[in-house]
């Protein structure tokens, strides 16, 4: 809750690389120019993150909650994790939502069944990434908790301050992050979901305080995308259109959702709904089953706990009343993959790479792993390709649609590019839109960005001395020019006075020199 004390355990790790506090993930760029949805704040970016950093904070403070838990009582309960995606927690492909803008919020509501309440919150996860970024990025945030589903008065909130609850903060290039909340298990104060509403739904957002940079109108202008942190949704297509949810800036009926406010993925219109599932999860305990059980630690080792104190530990729960003496935990075993094959086998990483195979990476089990996917990927411009591997497709610019997906199968949505109105404004839309809202469409992919900072997007600057219109400002605009003049071509009324004389020679003449 915004104002409480909190305990913060930050750690900084890069999956499959050793390293320390502050040190920097690698990670492949795999993208080409940004897919982009009508609405301005919706720029869909690929990225391809090979390894993340991860930020667990742990709050200790006065947490209300509606259950009073009996002092000296501790629940032993059955842990889930609920989540959309099917994205790879450790690093993969995402799409980053670069026009994500302040005082927006991700969200995302999972529904239980009613025996399954009340529910302890053991763990929050979402990921954020950046691409290309100038310099580093900090980003400040807020988590947002309902005992229902998402709407403008969270039942718990919590904020970064950047002293006591850091902010997110990325270096320069491309990079990502697993931001993790949890309370601390030893607090008796815990987050508890008791069904209050009937609904059988818990929720939690993410919410953007403060960009680097925002100094225009979002709605117009997207936040400068190399120079922040973003959330991220999967590449693998829209699973649950009701179980994602955005909380929308006001920009008026053309907005994303019109005027504003809460919207699920499926109200949203096809033109500025996300491809994909927000990358976000949620570890749960329900307090009317107890279980412990053996506990497969990553280095080997095993310990018998809860299935949610095991979860928050990064180890592999082995079910209730296993023990630690039956467990037989493997050391560093993961999917194995073979190209010559096509086939997997479980080995540990040294063992998988002296044999010539690729690993699937920490946690993963042949039995759920899919080697070498190939399907289908919509391209920028809404064509599609088969036969593509998730890097080839991101590698395009294109969105990897799933595992045996083929072109027959997906409907890629239609290209989107910059809408230009008379007056200046821009916006993200298809050019059937534009044409029915009687703007200039400046072609698939292009942007609302206004990088110079004169208030007009880029793509809709015009040059009034380019005569012939092919974008370069040479002779052969003098020549067209002077042809107009000759005949007194209303084009030719340089300086709009309705009189063609050679003040418009002079006026574009001065227009001439200065170029565009």
């Amino acid at each position: 809750m915004e104002g409480r004390c909190v305990r913060v355990a930050l750690a900084l790790a890069s999956v499959g690389v050793v390293g320390s506090v502050g040190s920097v993930a690698s990670a492949q760029v795999r993208s080409a120019p940004p897919l982009v949805h009508p609405d301005s704040r919706l720029r869909e970016i690929p990225v391809g993150l090979d390894d993340l950093f991860f930020m667990h904070l742990q709050t200790d403070g006065d947490w209300v909650t509606d259950i009073d838990i009996p002092p000296g009582r501790q629940y032993r309960g059955c842990t889930n994790t609920s989540s959309h995606t099917d994205a790879d927690f450790s690093g993969g492909s995402f799409i980053m939502q670069a026009g994500f803008a302040e005082d927006e919020v991700a969200a995302a509501s999972y529904t239980l069944a009613p025996e399954q309440f009340p529910v302890r919150m053991d763990l929050m996860e979402m990921i954020f990434a950046t691409r290309n970024a100038t310099e580093s990025t900090t980003t400040e945030w807020s988590v947002l908790v309902w005992d229902g589903p998402p709407d403008d008065t969270p039942d718990w909130e919590f904020n970064s301050d950047g002293v006591i609850l850091p902010h997110i903060e990325l270096p320069p290039g491309t990079n990502g992050i697993n931001l993790q909340i949890s309370v601390d298990p030893n607090d008796p104060d815990q987050i508890i979901f008791t069904n209050a509403g009937g609904t059988n739904t818990i929720s939690f957002g993410i919410r953007i305080d403060k960009h680097n940079f925002q100094i225009q109108d979002a709605c117009v202008v997207p936040p400068p995308s190399r120079r922040n942190a973003f959330p991220t949704t999967d590449v693998s297509g829209l699973q649950s259109g009701n179980g994602n949810w955005l909380r929308g800036i006001d920009c008026g009926p053309f907005g994303c959702p019109a005027n504003g406010g809460w919207s699920t993925f499926a109200q949203l219109p096809g033109g500025c709904r996300p491809s994909g599932d927000w990358v976000m999860r949620m570890t749960w305990t329900s307090l009317d089953c107890d279980g412990t059980g053996a506990c497969c630690m990553e280095d080997g080792s095993c310990v018998e706990t809860t299935a949610g104190e095991c979860a928050l530990a990064g180890g592999a729960y082995q079910g209730d009343d296993t023990n630690c003496l039956d467990a037989n935990c493997p050391t560093d075993t993961q999917a194995c993959c073979f190209e010559n094959t096509g086939g997997c086998v479980d080995l540990s990483t040294a063992d998988c790479l002296n044999a010539g195979g690729v690993p699937g990476g920490p946690g993963t089990q042949c039995s759920t792993f899919t080697c070498f996917p190939i399907g289908a990927a919509c391209m920028p411009d809404g064509s599609c390709i088969d036969g593509l591997t998730p890097e080839e497709a991101a590698a395009l610019g294109g969105v990897f649609q799933g595992d045996g997906t083929t072109c027959a199968d997906v409907s890629c949505p239609e290209p989107v590019g910059a809408a230009c109105f008379s007056n200046g404004f821009c916006l993200i839309l298809t050019e059937a839109e534009a044409m029915n809202a009687g703007a200039s469409w400046a072609g698939p992919g292009t942007t609302c960005d206004d990088l110079d900072g004169n208030g007009v997007a880029d793509e809709c600057e015009t040059c009034d001395a380019d005569m012939n219109n092919d974008g370069l400002v040479d002779t052969r605009d003098v020549i067209e020019f002077l042809n107009l003049w000759v005949v007194e071509d209303d084009r030719a009324d340089f300086d709009n006075n309705n009189i063609i004389d050679t003040r418009d020679v002079i006026e574009f003449l001065n227009a001439w020199v200065v170029g565009c």
